[in-house]
C-alpha cells in the first residue's frame, strides 16, 4: 500500500495535521486538501468512507469532531487503509486519554510523532500500539531530561503569562509618563 496524504480537517473546514508522502508543490498540495476536505464534509453519514479523487482514493473516518482522510493509490486496499487510520486513532486515544482536537492543536508535535513512527514514506512501519507506546514513552523520558539537564524544567504557564502582562503594562506605562 502506498499511501500519498493523510491529514485530518475539522467540522468547520479547519486543517489540523498534514503529512505528505508523494511530492507535489505547494498550489497543488493545497489544492487537493481544500477540494477532498470540501468533498468528505459534504458527505452524509451513511455515505460510503471511499471517494475516488483525481488519480487517487480517498479514504476517509469521522471520529467526534474530526475526519481522518488519507489518499491510497486507486489499486490499494481502503479496508486496510481505514484499520490504519483506527489504529491511529487508538493510539492517539491512549497516549492522550481520551484524544480531542485540542489536543491535536497543543500538542501537534506528539501527534505527528505517532504518526512517524507508524508510517514512514507512505508505508506502513509499525502496527503494534504497544512498541509504539513504549518509544513515546522514551522520548518523553529522554525529552525530560534533557530539559532538567538544561535548567527549564516544566514550564509554568501561568507565570509566563503574568510576566508578559506586567511587561506589556510597564511598555503603556512608559509611554504616558
Amino acid at each position: 500500500m502506498t499511501i500519498k496524504y493523510i491529514f485530518l480537517v475539522s467540522r468547520q473546514a479547519k486543517i489540523r495535521l498534514v503529512k505528505w508522502y508523494a511530492a507535489l508543490d505547494l498550489k497543488d498540495k493545497n489544492k487537493t486538501m481544500k477540494e477532498v476536505s470540501q468533498l468528505v464534509l459534504a458527505r452524509k453519514p451513511k455515505q460510503c468512507n471511499f471517494i475516488e479523487h483525481r488519480d487517487t482514493k480517498v479514504v476517509y473516518r469521522k471520529y467526534a469532531s474530526l475526519y481522518f482522510v488519507a489518499g491510497i493509490d486507486l489499486d490499494d486496499n481502503e479496508l486496510l487503509m481505514l484499520e490504519i487510520i483506527h489504529r491511529y486513532v487508538e493510539i492517539l486515544d491512549r497516549f492522550f486519554g481520551n484524544v480531542c482536537e485540542l489536543d491535536l492543536i497543543f500538542q501537534f508535535q506528539k501527534a505527528y510523532f505517532i504518526l512517524d513512527e507508524m508510517v514512514m514514506a507512505g508505508e506502513l512501519q509499525e502496527s503494534s500500539k504497544k512498541t509504539i507506546l513504549k518509544v513515546l514513552s522514551q522520548q518523553d523520558e529522554t525529552e525530560a531530561t534533557e530539559n532538567s539537564e538544561r535548567g527549564w524544567g516544566d514550564i509554568n504557564l501561568e507565570g509566563v503569562a503574568r510576566t508578559a502582562m506586567l511587561t506589556v503594562q510597564e511598555f503603556k506605562q512608559s509611554f504616558t509618563k
